[in-house]
């Protein structure tokens, strides 16, 4: 048995350039690994700052987009108002070209002259045509904000 012995003694010898250059791999792949990990962390780290990056640029341009929409609202509504003001005036001055134009059929009529009445041209009461349209004349500026 001291033969066996020996050769089971002997056995780890021959076994241990074997193990040894299985632990170097298992430590070289190991720190691979580890430096991979490393490489993927620090891609992860990046996007995620890329992205906190975009998404600060596009709040950004959400609010200078929602700024110009608040004044260009603005704008619209302070145009509204001053046309809806501009036909209360067309409105009141046809009405007085109307009562100024039957005083004077009744001085014709009371006095016997004849003053020349024209006739209220539908223009007045359509100005969308009006055969001389005048245009509305904006700063260049005015809708750029």
């Amino acid at each position: 048995m001291s033969a066996m012995q020996q050769q089971l003694g002997s056995a780890p010898n021959w076994g241990e350039p074997k193990i040894a250059v299985i632990d170097d791999r298992k430590r070289k792949r190991m720190q691979s690994n580890r430096e991979s990990a490393k490489r993927s962390r620090i891609r992860k780290q990046q996007h995620l700052d890329d992205l906190l990056s975009k998404a600060a640029q596009l709040q950004k341009e959400n609010g200078q987009i929602a700024e110009r929409i608040d004044k260009t609202t603005e704008l619209y509504i302070k145009i509204a108002s001053d046309n809806n003001v501009l036909n209360a005036q067309i409105v009141e001055l046809t009405d007085r070209l109307q009562s100024l134009n039957s005083v004077l059929q009744i001085v014709e009529e009371v006095n016997g002259l004849a003053v020349d009445i024209p006739e209220m041209p539908d223009d007045l009461l359509e100005p969308w045509q009006l055969p001389c349209p005048m245009p509305i004349m904006y700063p260049a500026n005015m809708f750029q904000c």
